[in-house]
């Protein structure tokens, strides 16, 4: 192929941002373009995926708790974990049942936001219903 024909493998696209409307559970608000590039990143962004991997492949037995506290409609099938943030976890819940084609994604809120992997870790273990809330100890 001549250089001047050269096939096109890559496109640079600009995204420029003119509104935002940010949604959840309890609605919808609009967020100005400046609210928006002043917000802090979530203090997990950086290792949910690897978090997230290292849950489903180490710890079952905490992904069992955890998908014990879903509805019980939404404990049949294959739970996945599907993403983390400061204000809980997200399940991916894949039906088995070839009748039932909805798959849902369900969110486990954390009793307060957390902001550190020591909050992350209590908030976890609350979610779980463990009696070692804050950890075990060392006797003395």
């Amino acid at each position: 192929m001549p250089a001047d024909r050269a096939e096109t493998r890559y496109t640079l696209l600009r995204l420029k941002i003119e509104s935002v409307v940010v949604t959840d559970a309890t609605g919808a608000e609009p967020v100005s373009t400046h609210d928006l590039l002043a917000a802090t990143p979530d203090p997990f962004c950086e290792v949910e995926s690897s978090l997230l991997q290292h849950w489903e492949t180490a710890h079952h037995d905490v992904l069992a708790r955890l998908v014990s506290r879903l509805p019980a409609p939404l404990r049949r099938g294959h739970v996945r974990p599907l993403g983390l943030d400061r204000y809980g976890v997200r399940f991916r819940v894949e039906s088995d049942l070839e009748s039932d084609h909805a798959d849902h994604n369900i969110r486990l809120p954390f009793y307060k936001p957390v902001d550190d992997m020591t909050g992350l870790g209590q908030a976890i273990r609350v979610l779980m219903g463990c009696p070692f809330i804050n950890g075990l100890r060392a006797r003395r």
